[in-house]
C-alpha cells in the first residue's frame, strides 16, 4: 500500500514515516500539490503552532490540495497538530483559519490547577463510536500525547474517542473519509501500530 506523507515543513516525519514502513507500507513525502491531491491516502502529521502550520501550506500552495484530495474521496489521517489543522480555526497565539473541513475550533486546555499544561505522556482512549481505525482496538487503551490545544467540533457525531485530562476532550475524529488523532500513534507502541494498520486497510 502507498500513503502519500505530506512534508510543509512542521513534524514529526520521521517518526511517522518509520512506523508505516514497519507496516509494510511504500512512504512518498512530498509538499509537491499535484502529488497530494493524485494520492491514495494522505497522512497530515504535525508538531508546533496552528499559525505556522497553516502559514507553510499556503506558501506550498498545499491548502486547495488537501481539500481537493479530500472532496475526490482519499481518506486522509491528521495527526496531533494535522488533526487541529483541519478544523475551521484555533485560537492558539491569536485566531487562525484551518484547513476548514471539519466544522469547529481548535482551544487550549483551561487554566487552572489541577491541570498541568502540556498534556504529555500516556492516556487513555474512551472510544465513544465504531470506526474502522479503531477496530481490535479496545477501550482504553493507551496512548502517547503531547499538546496545550485540542479540537471541539461543532458535530459531536464526528467524535470518535476522547480522554481525560482533569477535562474531557477530543482525542479522535472521524467523519467520512476523515480521520483524525489528537495523540500520536506513532509513538504509540503495538496499540499505535494496530490504528496506523486500520488507516492503511481502509
Amino acid at each position: 500500500m502507498e500513503i502519500t506523507v505530506i512534508d510543509y515543513g512542521i513534524g514529526n516525519l520521521k517518526s511517522v514515516t518509520k512506523a508505516l514502513e514497519f507496516l509494510g507500507c511504500r512512504v512518498t513525502l512530498t509538499s509537491d500539490p499535484d502529488k497530494v491531491t493524485k494520492a491514495s491516502k494522505l497522512v497530515l502529521p504535525g508538531v508546533g503552532a496552528f499559525g505556522a502550520g497553516m502559514e507553510n501550506l499556503r506558501k506550498l500552495d498545499l491548502v486547495k490540495a488537501i481539500q481537493d484530495a479530500v472532496a475526490l474521496g482519499t481518506p486522509l489521517l491528521g495527526i496531533c497538530l494535522g488533526l487541529q489543522l483541519l478544523f475551521d480555526e484555533s485560537e492558539e497565539m491569536g485566531n487562525h483559519e484551518g484547513l476548514k473541513l471539519v466544522r469547529g475550533k481548535v482551544v487550549r486546555f483551561p487554566e487552572r490547577y489541577d491541570i498541568r499544561v502540556p498534556h504529555m505522556g500516556w492516556n487513555a482512549l474512551r472510544i465513544r463510536k465504531p470506526e474502522p481505525l479503531f477496530v481490535d482496538v479496545s477501550d482504553g487503551s493507551m496512548v502517547y500525547f503531547v499538546h496545550s490545544y485540542f479540537p471541539v467540533p461543532d458535530d459531536p457525531s464526528v467524535i470518535a474517542a476522547t480522554t481525560e485530562h482533569a477535562v474531557e476532550f477530543v482525542s479522535a475524529i472521524a467523519v467520512d473519509n476523515i480521520f483524525g488523532t489528537q495523540f500520536h500513534p506513532e509513538k504509540s507502541s503495538k496499540v499505535g501500530l494496530k490504528i496506523l494498520q486500520n488507516f492503511v486497510e481502509l
